[in-house]
């Protein structure tokens, strides 16, 4: 099965690009799988931090200024 894949311009910087290539032949991957595992990963995180959101959703929420107040009350600051 073939994959079909979109071409893309990526600036790195150059620091970046140099890790990103010596990993590349250390690792005996492309600089493409890399470039997509790295990303894949970072949306997985998204997602991942997305359901936590809308998990707590319908949790009540505390202004700032009143965890505040109840921090100076319980001595904690």
């Amino acid at each position: 099965m073939t994959t079909l894949t979109k071409r893309a311009t990526v600036y790195l910087e150059p620091t970046l690009h140099r890790a990103l290539r010596l990993k590349s032949v250390e690792t005996s991957r492309s600089v493409s799988d890399l470039l997509n595992d790295a990303i894949r990963a970072e949306l997985a995180e998204d997602a991942e931090d997305l359901s936590f959101f809308d998990a707590r959703k319908n949790e009540p929420t505390v202004a700032f200024e009143a965890f505040v107040k109840e921090l100076k009350r319980h001595g904690k600051i």
